[in-house]
């Protein structure tokens, strides 16, 4: 255990902080119609793997966490399709940038329930995350990745 984590917990943490770095490189890129193929494939690798490691977690049931999971692996199989196999052709240009995009959103929104759920200044705030400190801070994360959705759908034109 390092900090009370165990050595999967630290993996799939170290995998969610780099995915959310390159996540952000990669929309920032997005919106200016640039792409990078490294980042891309760092940000597409640790988001699957991220989300994957999440269903290690023991659950006798079927989580939110899950769903959210299977939801994102869908959205970023999407990305992955319209990046490598499909290379940017016609629509498959847009659903690559709104399957990044949505991926982001995603992990972002698990950051900040694991913030609430973990930080103790933000725990108080929000004890059972339906208070309104919490709801407030999803909504402008929504409020915010709408935006770069459609952003990156309509700029995102990489060799034009």
């Amino acid at each position: 255990m390092f900090f009370g984590f165990t050595t999967f917990t630290l993996i799939h943490v170290l995998l969610s902080l780099i995915a959310l770095v390159a996540g952000v490189v990669v929309v920032i890129g997005l919106i200016g119609a640039r792409r990078s193929e490294h980042w891309t494939a760092l940000y597409l690798i640790t988001a699957v793997l991220t989300n994957a490691t999440g269903f290690g977690f023991a659950s006798a049931h079927i989580l939110p966490s899950h769903i959210l999971g299977a939801l994102s692996l869908v959205v970023l199989l999407l990305a992955i399709l319209g990046f490598y196999v499909f290379r940017l052709a016609g629509a498959w240009r847009w659903i690559y940038a709104v399957g990044a995009v949505m991926a982001l959103f995603f992990d972002v929104f698990v950051a900040i329930a694991q913030a609430f759920a973990k930080i103790p200044s933000l725990h108080v705030l929000a004890p059972t995350q339906s208070e309104p400190p919490f709801l407030i801070a999803e909504l402008i994360n929504l409020a915010i990745f709408v935006v770069l959705v459609i952003l990156a759908a309509r700029k995102f034109h990489p060799g034009r």
